[in-house]
């Protein structure tokens, strides 16, 4: 059981760090402006307040669903290895 918990916590940390990684260029890849041409400056009023707000709560949500799934990932690989080190159940023949 430790074993799992471990592998648990440990994918969950995992999948918090990639996320950290990924969900940055990712962010500013669907929030950039698309079919201008280049140069070409884009005339908007930004609320930058709400513009942080927006960001930083995209960026924790993804750093949520990363620790979700490394969690996951994490508790199938713990009960992978506690399968394999636990030797298989035989029964025994009563005797007659």
């Amino acid at each position: 059981m430790k074993t799992t918990v471990i592998f648990v916590l440990a994918g969950a940390l995992l999948g918090i760090a990639i996320a950290s990684l990924v969900v940055p260029p990712a962010l500013s890849w669907y929030t950039a402006p698309g079919g201008l041409p280049q140069g070409a400056q884009i005339q908007a009023l930004v609320q930058i307040p709400e513009v942080i707000r927006y960001s930083t709560g995209r960026l924790i949500r993804g750093q949520l669903i990363g620790a979700a799934i490394g969690a996951i990932a994490g508790a199938v690989v713990g009960f992978l290895a506690r399968a394999r080190t636990q030797p298989a159940m035989t029964s025994r023949p009563t005797g007659a």
